[in-house]
């Protein structure tokens, strides 16, 4: 059972040993986080080398690497240089692409029957779904990745979901009919978790499924999960939806890229068929 910062504790401490081969630099703060940088030799520090091998050579992944980095202002010498989200150790986005960009993961026949999938598909990375507004509007949101039918948030060291007033909520006119709205928690009258209710309400109006892939020391994320999933009025919707560990994943993958996680991350594999 894991806070945020300690897990961002734990990952930075493992990064600063295995940071010392690569180029990198790290930001101010009680907790640093190291920024790799691209080694020119066709390796990122940051990543699995199977993976960022074929992430570079494929463009509509690659351009997921342009993502800017928003901590960029701890830094030393911040402007000689743009920053990117995904050369952060902790960046959530470099561990889903380091598992699912590497060679032979999507054939992983346990990988596919854990996310009930065909094997094979091609993942899609930071993809747009459209949920109808009330206005006339289309809610644009952006999923971390695209897996054939499932919709997959991904979390990690983040601190939450974010929060939404009621007044924003109530633009979607499927809020209502998908959640009992009494159920969903609230702070401060705001409804927490804003990101899994939109990630629910774009597989609903796609026909998609949904999951949240975060880790297994992380028992905050869960709990937000399950308030979520317990607000949704649909049965056939609720089984639609599945709440996945990074270390379940982990046990479907290759040797190598189990070390690699482990070493990295501190993820180490789970048996997915004990859920």
């Amino acid at each position: 059972m894991t806070s945020a910062t300690q897990l961002r504790r734990e990952i930075s401490a493992r990064n600063l040993l295995r940071a010392v081969e690569h180029g990198h630099e790290t930001t101010y703060g009680s907790v640093q986080s190291v920024i790799y940088n691209d080694s020119g030799d066709g390796t990122h520090g940051n990543f699995y080398p199977g993976a960022y091998r074929r992430i570079v050579a494929k463009p509509e992944w690659a351009r997921r690497l342009t993502k800017a980095y928003t901590a960029s202002d701890r830094v030393a010498r911040s402007t000689d240089r743009q920053r990117h989200e995904l050369d952060c150790a902790v960046s959530s986005d470099a561990l889903l692409m380091n598992i699912f960009c590497a060679p032979g993961t999507c054939r992983s026949a346990a990988l596919c029957r854990l996310l009930n999938v065909e094997p094979g598909l091609q993942p899609q990375f930071g993809t747009r779904t459209y949920t109808p507004l009330r206005d006339g509007y289309d809610d644009r949101t952006e999923v971390d990745m695209q897996l054939g039918d499932l919709l997959v948030e991904a979390k990690f060291s983040e601190n939450g979901f974010g929060k939404a007033r009621p007044n924003l909520m109530v633009r979607y006119p499927e809020f209502e009919q998908v959640f009992d709205v009494e159920r969903l928690p609230r702070l401060r009258g705001e409804f927490r978790h804003y990101q899994l209710l939109r990630g629910v309400l774009a597989a609903q109006h796609h026909g998609y499924r949904f999951a949240l892939f975060c880790d297994a020391r992380r028992p905050d994320l869960h709990e937000a999960w399950l308030y979520v999933l317990s607000a949704v009025i649909s049965p056939e919707l609720r089984n639609s939806l599945l709440l996945v560990t990074w270390q379940e994943v982990a046990g479907c993958l290759s040797r190598p890229l189990q070390t690699f996680l482990a070493n990295k991350y501190g993820i180490t594999a789970a048996d997915p068929l004990h859920r």
